[in-house]
């Protein structure tokens, strides 16, 4: 069994991330999942959630993640995701006022992704 996987977190409009991984989790619609080197072949659906990568470096990558899809296949995992933000880029101030405009709004969708923004940066 190979002791890393090749990770691919893809957005529609960039590659977000790109590496060696030991673990990653995810939010599919049959719930959480963690995929390690030799897991078996896998096809989902991705929720909104956070996906946190561990590196093969021992370092830890976490992205905001809504919708798209999860594969897995020799070694390699992909994550095509419809948008997609490593939690770096996530400015808190900007999140927490989507948050709270979406609320007001009784926009349910929107404050998913605010939620989702906000728990990708803090590890909530």
């Amino acid at each position: 069994m190979a002791a890393e996987l090749h990770v691919e977190l893809v957005a529609a409009d960039r590659s977000v991330w790109s590496g060696e991984a030991t673990l990653v989790v995810a939010r599919t619609t049959s719930g959480d999942i963690g995929v390690m080197p030799g897991h078996q072949p896998l096809l989902g659906v991705l929720e909104s959630g956070p996906v946190t990568i561990r590196t093969s470096e021992g370092g830890t990558v976490v992205a905001a993640v809504h919708g798209g899809f999860i594969s897995f296949a020799d070694n390699k995992l992909s994550l095509l995701a419809e948008i997609a933000e490593l939690a770096d880029e996530i400015d808190v101030q900007r999140a927490e006022r989507a948050l709270e405009r979406a609320k007001s709004a009784a926009d349910a969708a929107a404050e998913r992704r605010a939620d989702v923004r906000l728990r990708a940066v803090t590890g909530h």
